[in-house]
């Protein structure tokens, strides 16, 4: 099974949504998304605008390949459960997010070799057959990646405490 999510935000993704719908018409292979506040509703996909914390962790357990926004915790989640993610950052030019995004957790866990990241959603096929072949070590044995996740919380929580 394939994951899709696009977290809480009221604000929809439609590109990822719909691109992954159609995606999902010629997999052999069932896709569950949970498609927040967007419009567009799947017709190859189960669909769920949001889906409460239990349900929730049963899809990441289920899930073989997990497609999701860039959110910290979508990312922490699927780091713990050692699954592979392809992530589509959210992109203010398309109306999917207020702010600028930076994409500095996305490009980090890149780099690590822990996620696959898709700014082209044209290259979303390809990148869910690329994250079927990643292969790496248990997260809690990645002293580098938790130190990062660490500092990445205290700086957005001191972000948060500052008003920024």
């Amino acid at each position: 099974m394939i994951l899709v999510t696009v977290g809480a935000t009221p604000l929809g993704f439609e590109r990822l949504v719909k691109k992954m719908d159609e995606i999902a018409g010629r997999l052999n292979e069932e896709v569950i998304m949970q498609i927040g506040g967007t419009k567009y509703v799947p017709k190859h996909a189960k669909s769920y605008t949001y889906i409460d914390n239990e349900k929730m962790v049963e899809f990441y357990n289920e899930a073989n390949i997990i497609i999701a926004h860039d959110g910290a915790g979508t990312l922490l989640m699927t780091l713990i459960l050692n699954k592979p993610i392809v992530v589509v950052p959210r992109l203010q030019k398309y109306y999917e997010c207020d702010y600028e995004n930076k994409f500095d957790l996305a490009e980090a866990l890149k780099d690590m070799n822990r996620v696959i990241v898709v700014y082209d959603i044209e290259k979303l096929e390809e990148s869910i057959e690329g994250a079927k072949s990643l292969k790496y070590g248990k997260f809690v044995q990645n002293k580098k990646l938790i130190s990062f996740l660490k500092g990445y919380i205290e700086e957005l929580d001191e972000g948060i405490k500052s008003g920024i």
